[in-house]
């Protein structure tokens, strides 16, 4: 399904409940399934919360080759941070949401479609809870 590029959205939310709602929430907005993500600490975490609210992981598709090769010899924190850098999340925020999933928060995404590299990142993402 092709992506229909949108303003990049990102929730924090403390459970598999609550990561559904919000998921059914980015939905009704018009997002496509291929567009939502889940992201928690632990690998199998983030696996079992996918599958079971039919989101997906970010993969190779997003983050890209060369990331996604890096992601192997990457700490978990590092390849999270990584994975959330290649969809427009910057580095500081990066690290915010990781430090959220490192008290068991999953990091819910509604992605805009846009790959990004480097240290580009998307100004007009629009996190939940706000930054202060």
């Amino acid at each position: 399904m092709a992506i229909t590029t949108k303003v990049t959205s990102v929730h924090a939310v403390s459970t598999i409940q609550e990561a559904r709602e919000q998921l059914d929430r980015y939905i009704l907005q018009g997002y496509s399934r291929d567009q939502l993500f889940v992201l928690a600490h632990e690998k199998d975490r983030t696996e079992r919360i996918a599958e079971q609210t039919h989101a997906e992981e970010i993969g190779m598709n997003e983050e890209g080759l060369g990331t996604a090769i890096a992601n192997i010899f990457r700490s978990r924190g590092a390849e999270l941070r990584a994975k959330m850098r290649s969809v427009g999340i910057s580095e500081v925020e990066a690290e915010r949401l990781e430090s959220e999933m490192d008290r068991d928060r999953i990091v819910v995404i509604a992605w805009g479609g846009k790959p990004y590299e480097d240290d580009n990142y998307d100004p007009n993402i629009i996190y939940y809870p706000p930054i202060i």
